[in-house]
């Protein structure tokens, strides 16, 4: 399953301040630096915050969006959040229009850190359910104030954020590369070499989105060089604001940044929209997700416009796509129950007759209770020819009751 979350939310926002006070994010105490602890999700980092001195609540933490935003309204009135105006979004379709509330001069508690004069663009609704997908509630996303005054290491292997003192790392760690990156619309962008199997090495202006769980990701209509690969499969890329990103999966040769170079990455391809005009005009010709960042550790570093990286410990396992063919969503926590949503054609499952509003009731003969999403996801991309098994439940329509079904098939590289 590639989820693509939130690297494409695209919405402009006057920003609302306190006259004479600075936005962003602080350590309470004087200190060279502070660590928090942070939850992984397929390397997406969600980290608890409270909002207004409420209860501490799950939120990504991206570098692709400008604005901190919260999932929806009802959570926002629960916790006495101030509106301001309303905002008419439009949708990264070009087409969908979504209202969403504008809450000003927020404070965020993060243990040592604290967020001061926090703006929320806060949508009417949850449109993302994030809960059904990763496996984890998460309610909202906070973006570039996290970044814009201080360096922030991100060690995936440890799950820890380091937050350093504004006038610390000035000079580069052992070991590390060093990536120029340019601010547009305070999103950070670096140059890479994207090396294709047809034609030569694209060099490719790219987002630095750690909101995407995606690998490589090339928007074709910017660039006569990018090409599709000799293969690749139709897929859903994931969802952002205004509707389900659809395209295809492939995959490049390589990718280099400074001097290291990822190999045989999974890349997407999404759709030309009416919205692809705003992706052309901007120079960008793609993103670098979390598939990848996730096998480094970084310093993102806004004040001196540069990245700092180094191989993590998963620097050299292979990228693997899904090689079951199968789709699933969890109902909700208190609910654990994970429903099939699609069953790509031509797959191992699908072969075995797996069909989608399947649920599943156990894999491999352990009940579902004792499995995450994550370890479903996991386990499908784990080793071709991998004997599974399920046990599902399934309405039968003409008998007009469920019925239990036994399927049995092998795990199989398509891509």
């Amino acid at each position: 399953m590639n989820i693509r979350i939130l690297g494409s939310i695209i919405f402009f926002l006057i920003h609302i301040g306190a006259k004479g006070q600075v936005p962003g994010f602080f350590m309470k105490k004087e200190a060279k630096k502070v660590e928090l602890p942070f939850i992984s999700s397929g390397n997406l980092i969600i980290i608890p915050i409270s909002i207004n001195g409420s209860e501490p609540i799950n939120f990504l933490l991206d570098t692709g969006v400008k604005t901190n935003i919260l999932f929806s309204k009802s959570i926002g009135d629960a916790i006495g959040l101030f509106y301001t105006r309303k905002l008419e979004l439009v949708g990264a379709d070009g087409k969908a229009v979504l209202t969403a509330s504008v809450s000003p001069n927020n404070p965020m508690d993060l243990g040592p850190l604290e967020g001061v004069l926090q703006t929320l663009l806060v949508l009417e609704e949850d449109f993302f359910e994030l809960e059904a997908v990763l496996g984890i509630p998460v309610y909202g996303v906070i973006g570039y104030e996290f970044f814009k005054y201080n360096p922030v290491k991100i060690d995936y292997d440890r799950s820890l954020i380091t937050f350093y003192e504004s006038n610390r790392v000035r000079w580069r760690p052992l070991g590390y590369k060093k990536l120029d990156i340019t601010m547009d619309n305070s999103k950070p962008y670096i140059r890479g070499k994207v090396k294709q199997f047809f034609g030569e090495e694209v060099d490719a202006k790219l987002l630095v989105d750690l909101g995407a769980n995606h690998g490589l990701l090339l928007n074709l209509e910017t660039s006569k060089e990018l090409q599709m690969p000799p293969r690749y499969l139709e897929s859903e890329l994931g969802r952002s604001l205004g509707g389900d990103l659809v395209g295809y999966v492939g995959r490049v040769k390589s990718l280099k940044l400074s001097n290291i170079r990822f190999t045989d990455i999974l890349t997407s391809y999404p759709e030309e929209t009416e919205f692809s005009y705003v992706i052309k005009e901007s120079g960008r010709n793609g993103s670098i997700g979390s598939e990848i960042w996730g096998r480094t550790r970084i310093i993102i570093d806004y004040r001196r416009d540069r990245i700092l990286f180094k191989r993590g410990n998963s620097f050299g396992n292979p990228f693997e796509f899904d090689m079951s063919g199968i789709s699933a969503k969890m109902l909700s926590l208190e609910a654990k129950r994970f429903f099939i949503t699609n069953v790509r054609y031509g797959s191992s499952s699908y072969m075995a007759g797996v069909k989608a509003g399947d649920e599943i009731v156990s894999i491999n003969r352990i009940p579902v209770d004792f499995w995450e999403l994550s370890d479903l996801i996991k386990l499908f991309r784990s080793e071709e020819g991998r004997d599974i098994s399920l046990d599902l439940l399934r309405y039968d329509s003409e008998k007009k009751e469920l019925i239990d079904v036994k399927v049995n098939f092998k795990l199989k590289r398509q891509i």
